[in-house]
């Protein structure tokens, strides 16, 4: 069995998952601060994030059985797996903990699945997806650690070195680090990419600095969608040879970074989907004059509020 999590396995992935998922486009977002900024538009994918990569390459990488499929989410990646799982017309349950926003919500239920909400965090939710997979026999789609769903996250990883000319640094929201794994095997050290994680959610932080991962705080305006426990098993050994920082933005830097977006490019991100925008706009990763950055903008599923003011 293919264990490899690395840039050729998640280039085989990319010719399997390319008929189901979006190539985001890259939006040149001028000077910020003293880098030159692109944003890699990764809310514009199918069911609102990249999270539709991973759910692809787990349903076309692996084989879904009668019962069909189950996932534990905060929202977004239970929104994709139901997205796939409707697509390929497999029976989908997800598990999503109460503090989901009520538009992930929705969404879930849209693309028609068996959605349970309950729990108080992530954690609460994944406690209950593995004994309904264990009674069930559903396929477990874990939203983090699972080979497919990092070589599906890394595509993103391939595209933005494709779309980006000459970019120095790639910025990504972690979580508890599909996308962070998927994209630093991608690019492997061919390009610097950074890891950011709110100051109420840092698991990657916290593994780091322990040497393993560990469980750190959940909490803030992003928890729904970057609020892991701890960050998983498979990444962390990935990003201990290819990431070359993790930084902490705070709730204010999270907010005006979501302001800024729409304020500047008409852009409506979700806390966690402006995060990796937020450590340049804050000046929290400290950018070299000049430096080519792309940021990721991953996360569309909010109501839709008025950032003005």
């Amino acid at each position: 069995m293919d264990l490899r999590i690395d840039r050729a396995a998640i280039a085989a992935c990319a010719p399997r998952i390319a008929p189901y998922v979006r190539q985001t486009p890259v939006l040149d977002a001028g000077h910020v601060g003293a880098a030159q900024v692109s944003l890699k538009l990764e809310y514009l994918q199918h069911a609102g994030s990249f999270k539709a990569r991973g759910a692809f390459a787990n349903l076309t990488m692996r084989e879904v059985p009668k019962a069909g499929v189950v996932a534990a989410s905060g929202g977004n990646h239970g929104a994709a797996v139901a997205y796939a799982a409707q697509t390929f017309g497999v029976p989908a349950k997800i598990f999503v903990p109460q503090i989901s926003s009520s538009a992930k919500v929705e969404r879930i239920r849209s693309y028609g699945a068996d959605l349970v909400v309950g729990g108080a965090t992530y954690a609460d939710a994944l406690a209950a997806s593995e004994a309904w997979a264990d009674k069930s026999g559903a396929m477990r789609v874990h939203a983090y650690d699972q080979r497919e769903t990092l070589l599906g996250a890394g595509t993103l990883g391939l595209e933005v070195e494709e779309q980006t000319a000459g970019v120095e640094t790639v910025i990504v929201p972690v979580g508890g680090g599909g996308l962070l794994g998927g994209v630093a095997a991608a690019l492997a050290k061919r390009v610097r990419v950074i890891g950011v994680e709110p100051e109420g959610c840092p698991a990657l932080h916290s593994a780091m600095a322990a040497g393993k991962p560990v469980d750190a705080p959940v909490g803030g305006i992003a928890a729904d969608s970057l609020g892991a426990r701890r960050v998983g098993e498979l990444m962390f050994p990935i990003a201990q040879a290819h990431m070359a920082s993790v930084v902490l933005v705070s709730d204010d830097d999270i907010r005006a970074a979501q302001r800024m977006l729409w304020a500047s490019y008409r852009i409506v991100a979700e806390p966690g989907g402006a995060a990796a925008f937020a450590a340049v706009a804050s000046g929290r990763y400290a950018a070299r004059a000049g430096e080519r950055i792309t940021a990721v903008v991953s996360g569309a599923n909010t109501t839709a509020v008025s950032f003005d003011g």
